[in-house]
């Protein structure tokens, strides 16, 4: 999984007076949780763009002023109800022998042939909660769409897993294609065109 590096200063004073100038001088009070006991610190709000607003997933590398650096997650993040401006950031330290679970994308491969036939794709599940160790985490889990004919699902045990766990019961659908309203109009029209008698045909 790609990693992204968030730099900062660890706090000394977790007060709310320190907490509100901090968030007034743009940055953004965080705790890293995992380890020993907890290390709060603060870093700008930017730092954090390429971490919350994507789809994707990443690690995240703590750097501290001091020369500290952990490796973490991103568990729970704050924003404001009105101006959606972050407030604060919970992480949590990864250990290289420590499996942690994680929600990740999943990415669609594939040319289904029900949708090549006039059915349309219904993505049930965006992502999917896996567990590993953090060198294993993927940056996506596949999903194979080429052999879904029209009105076929594909759940989570017909997708591949290396070096991972899938923590999702075995009947999730992860996608499914769907008769379409002209698919379907068309193929009433065609069950109707074989039922009616030809033109001319003498009862």
């Amino acid at each position: 999984m790609k990693s992204i590096t968030i730099k900062g200063s660890e706090r000394e004073s977790v007060g709310k007076s320190a907490t509100k100038a901090a968030r007034n001088a743009g940055m953004v009070p965080c705790v890293l949780y995992g380890g020993e006991q907890p290390v709060h610190f603060i870093a700008e709000e930017k730092a954090f763009k390429s971490l919350v607003y994507t789809p994707n997933v990443h690690t995240v590398v703590v750097e501290l002023e001091n020369g500290k650096s952990f490796n973490a997650i991103l568990q729970d993040i704050q924003v404001h109800p009105v101006s959606d401006k972050i407030l604060h950031i919970d992480f949590y330290q990864l250990h290289e022998d420590k499996e942690i679970t994680m929600e990740v994308p999943v990415k669609i491969i594939g040319n289904s042939k029900g949708v090549m036939a006039g059915g349309v794709l219904r993505l049930n599940q965006r992502k999917l909660k896996v567990r590993a160790l953090p060198a294993n985490l993927p940056d996506f889990v596949e999903a194979d769409i080429t052999e879904l004919e029209m009105g076929n699902k594909l759940y989570v045990t017909k997708l591949p897993t290396n070096n991972f766990r899938l923590l999702h019961p075995d009947n999730t659908v992860v996608c499914q294609v769907r008769i379409s309203r002209a698919a379907m109009k068309a193929a009433q029209e065609a069950a109707k065109a074989a039922k009616a008698p030809a033109k001319g045909k003498k009862k």
